[in-house]
């Protein structure tokens, strides 16, 4: 018999519900989990691991290249450590956004690891994955139903966009973690989904309330980024029917009830409600009581079904290759000019690098120091120095590449009104300082889709390993 399905015959062999304890190991697995913290976590006896391993935070690039944006070594070190403790204490191990995007080349790359150190470590288990990749013309055609809607600000999404997508995948929630856990397996990867799916599923299936379980999955899946002070360290969570409770298993962060309720702000436009495929969860009730030091016992969440099923679908398509030119300035005459001397010299490049082809590049510069995080404050004074990252986005990696040579020259040397030497206007912390970064890319699936597939979108693969 599997994790899963030894934990399913105890519960219903129960004459009533124990707590079920739900260990937390990582908010981004691949980034390292701090062993001290883990190994103690594994001594309190948890009923799962769950591991948290994408987000869209990370930007488009690793959606649309189908890269991992964690290095090989370090998700490698990562997978064997949750891995073998799961399998030597014969628990249940769930990760949810495989390779940090979800996508079939993340997913693909997660398992690869995951049966290499089962070959090494000589492990044998059952293991389950799902892909969170949607066809394209599922998402056509329900564009065409009008089921479709953009989140924030995002435009509508057309054929053309979705044809150029390199991948467009969906966030899975507890119906296909669900049909997984009933397959009777020890491991889950899922492909993108809901982070709350992770440690949520389990407890639903078990009959704790969906609203608590739910509510619980939103906080432990950032492992202790919930306590304070705020860190990546191992937490675990108890639940019971009248709520649940959270201890970070790092001595030095405390769960506090500020610390936790003020988690309800992260990654949320409405700090009281979560929402799932299957539903939302209310907060408007939840209490945060503290237990001691360093526990918080939260309560009151409760759960209301959805009228009609939807996912969230992320899909991302490449825009160019990109270079940049990284330098900096300290000369107070040219900072305090700089915007009509970036202008200036960005028209000196068109004409050079554009007398025999067209101007099929951008460019874009960021300040910092003045506004390259945010737009100019009013009556700020004028920095001392600036850091200066300009950006082009061209058709080939040559291009960019020329378009930067020709900038970083001609902006080095550029004449303006007030210079006093013509040795240079930049300092540049290394050489060369215009880089090659690569292919571009840009979210240009960011919606809301309705379905009434939730049940066959993504389907399930078993495999013994």
């Amino acid at each position: 018999m599997s994790a899963t399905g030894r934990i399913l015959k105890e519960f219903a062999s129960l004459p009533e519900r124990r707590p079920l304890r739900l260990l937390g190991a990582s908010g981004q697995l691949g980034y390292g989990i701090p062993s001290p913290a883990f190994n103690a976590g594994l001594e309190r006896k948890p009923d799962l691991i769950g591991c948290d391993m994408g987000s869209i935070d990370i930007g488009p690039y690793y959606l649309g290249s189908g890269n991992m944006a964690t290095a090989r070594e370090s998700t490698k070190r990562d997978l064997r450590k949750v891995l073998v403790a799961a399998r030597s204490h014969d628990i249940p191990l769930v990760i949810g956004s495989a390779g940090s995007a979800g996508a079939a080349p993340h997913l693909e790359q997660t398992l690869a690891l995951v049966r290499e150190i089962a070959h090494e470590q000589n492990l044998k288990f059952r293991l389950a994955f799902i892909p969170g990749d949607i066809p394209k013309d599922i998402v056509m055609e329900a564009v065409l139903a009008k089921g479709v809607t953009g989140i924030d600000g995002m435009p509508d999404l057309t054929a053309d966009e979705i044809e150029a997508s390199t991948h467009i995948v969906g966030q899975m929630g507890m119906t296909s973690f669900r049909q997984a856990f009933e397959a009777d397996v020890d491991v889950l990867i899922a492909g993108r989904a809901c982070d709350t799916a992770i440690f949520s599923t389990l407890p639903v299936m078990l009959g704790f309330p969906v609203g608590l379980a739910v509510h619980m999955a939103k906080i432990i899946e950032c492992a202790s980024l919930c306590c304070i002070p705020g860190g990546r360290d191992a937490i675990l969570a108890t639940l019971d029917d009248e709520g649940f409770t959270l201890e970070s298993m790092a001595p030095q962060r405390r769960a506090t009830p500020i610390s936790v309720a003020a988690h309800s702000l992260y990654e949320q436009n409405d700090p009281f409600v979560i929402i799932e495929p299957e539903g939302r969860a209310e907060l408007h009730q939840a209490k945060y009581e503290q237990i001691d030091e360093r526990r918080t016992r939260i309560s009151g969440a409760t759960w209301l079904e959805a009228p009609r099923q939807t996912i969230k679908i992320e899909g991302a398509r490449r825009v160019g290759e990109r270079a940049a030119l990284l330098c900096g300035a300290a000369d107070p005459r040219f900072i305090e000019r700089h915007e009509e001397i970036l202008r200036d010299v960005s028209v000196v490049v068109r004409d050079l690098v554009c007398e025999d082809a067209p101007e099929d590049y951008s460019l874009f510069w960021r300040v910092y120091g003045i506004n390259g995080v945010t737009d100019k404050l009013p009556d700020a004074p004028v920095p001392g120095e600036i850091f200066l990252l300009i950006e082009c986005i061209a058709p080939t990696t040559a291009r960019a590449s020329e378009v930067m040579r020709t900038m970083k020259q001609y902006l080095l040397h550029f004449g303006y009104e007030g210079r006093l030497s013509t040795g240079g206007n930049l300092a540049f912390a290394f050489t060369p300082p215009e880089v090659s970064i690569g292919t571009a890319y840009r979210f240009n699936a960011y919606h809301i889709m309705e379905t009434n597939r939730l049940e066959e979108l993504f389907p399930l693969t078993v495999e013994d390993i």
